[in-house]
């Protein structure tokens, strides 16, 4: 019976494939850093859509913020060409909001003195 099993491994190990398949409903985009100009357009589009919801009370944040998450990451790839999925872009605000507050002050200083 042992002999059957190892028999058995041995060709499953020749069928499997060396990489995992991933699902097609789930694409997967490859990090790499974000310039500066994507960041600023980042905030600038979040900014503007009240995305952390401080101005008020709104009906299904969740769905609300999907949506504008979705418009960040069509921008993104209309005026720069570059794929980011969603959680990347969540990520990224994340740590922009919490870690990286100097870079933060300037994109918001960019952002009035391109407004005025």
């Amino acid at each position: 019976m042992a002999e059957t099993q190892q028999v058995r491994n041995s060709s499953n190990e020749e069928e499997e494939s060396p990489e995992p398949e991933t699902s097609q409903s789930r694409r997967r985009f490859t990090p790499s850093n974000m310039a500066f100009v994507e960041m600023l357009e980042m905030v600038d589009i979040l900014k503007r859509a009240d995305y952390d919801g401080k101005y008020g009370p709104y009906l299904n944040p969740n769905v609300r913020k999907a949506k504008i998450m979705s418009k960040v990451v069509k921008s993104l790839h209309r005026n720069f060409g570059v794929r980011r999925s969603k959680e990347q872009l969540r990520k990224r605000w994340s740590d922009l909001k919490l870690r990286e507050q100097d870079q933060y002050r300037r994109i918001k200083k960019v952002l009035l003195k391109k407004d005025t």
